[in-house]
């Protein structure tokens, strides 16, 4: 005789499905338990690791704040060779070792600018240009300041044009750069040295037109002159 199949309910249904799903999960976790801890376990290792890179980032602009701050005063009385090397037998390490210590924090990055422009006053230029070229730090005014002091080593080797399109660049960075007017007039003074009256017109001019106020716009006329008709 046969036995008629009892109907289940919607409750048992939704219970009976949640037991499978139960032992299938377990099921999966213990076939996969190796390779579950494996992933957890580097999961949690490149979490630490971004918590240690950031807070040694942080403490490391610390100390390349302070440092710096110990070298400004000889960098600033023009003792550029001192600021680059340091004092023996003083805490001035000198930007040389700010730099190769520090140089990925932001602080770091700006003892780069200032190694830079020394090597640059001691005639030093392709070191110079070697650490304008590094800078990667994400302050407006220090990548402004990269694209100068480059434009300012092509101008001292007589290399006009390129010296033109970085100081053009400079100007580009940010609207709210104080030195925008200066590096557009450098830029007009190395098109004009390089033949390329266009630029040199157009960045004099837009000194005239933007940045009337500044001490660049008093020089723009005697360059615009010297560009032929």
């Amino acid at each position: 005789m046969l036995v008629k199949k009892k109907k289940l309910s919607k409750k048992e249904i939704k219970e009976d499905k949640l037991v499978t799903t139960f032992y299938e999960a377990r099921g999966f976790y213990e076939e996969n338990q190796t390779m579950i801890f494996t992933a957890v376990g580097i999961l949690a290792a490149i979490i630490i690791g971004i918590i240690l890179y950031t807070n040694k980032v942080e403490s490391d602009n610390l100390v390349a704040s302070v440092e710096l701050s110990r070298v400004i005063p000889s960098y600033n009385a023009g003792l550029y060779q001192e600021a680059i090397d340091g004092k023996p037998g003083t805490k001035m390490l000198g930007l040389v070792k700010i730099v190769d210590e520090y140089g990925d924090s932001e602080q770091g990055e700006l003892a780069r600018i200032y190694l830079a422009n020394a090597y640059y006053f001691t005639g030093q230029y392709d070191k110079a240009y070697e650490q304008y070229d590094a800078y990667s730090g994400s302050d407006d005014l220090m990548i402004a300041s990269a694209f100068a002091g480059k434009a300012s080593v092509y101008a001292t080797k007589g290399d006009y044009e390129s010296a033109a399109e970085f100081y053009s660049k400079a100007a580009s960075v940010s609207e709210y750069d104080p030195s925008n007017a200066d590096y557009l007039l450098k830029a007009g003074i190395n098109y004009i040295k390089s033949h390329d009256f266009l630029n040199a017109k157009a960045s004099l001019e837009k000194i005239k037109k933007d940045y009337k106020a500044s001490l660049a716009s008093r020089e723009v006329d005697r360059y615009l002159a010297q560009i032929p008709g």
